[in-house]
């Protein structure tokens, strides 16, 4: 199986959840369709959602909930 990574389209805040109070997208070890969404990144209010390009399991998280991201960071990691 390969890894894939998953990256930042833009610079800005990542977040893990859809809200505040809501659980996150994926945890490691989650199983994800493509085109699933696993995160946000937020930039002057306006929100892109952050999708999966293959289906697979997530290895690793790399950036935490409320932290700034450059555009190309990686974020995460996925098994394909």
């Amino acid at each position: 199986m390969a890894l894939h990574d998953i990256v930042s389209p833009l610079p800005g805040t990542f977040y893990r959840r859809p809200s505040p109070d809501a659980d996150h997208y994926v945890e490691v070890g989650s199983t994800v369709g493509l085109g699933a969404v696993v995160g946000l990144v937020e930039v002057m209010k306006q929100f892109t959602e952050i999708e999966t390009a293959t289906a697979g399991r997530i290895t690793e998280v790399l950036v935490d909930d409320g932290e700034p991201v450059d555009a190309g960071q990686v974020l995460m990691r996925i098994e394909a």
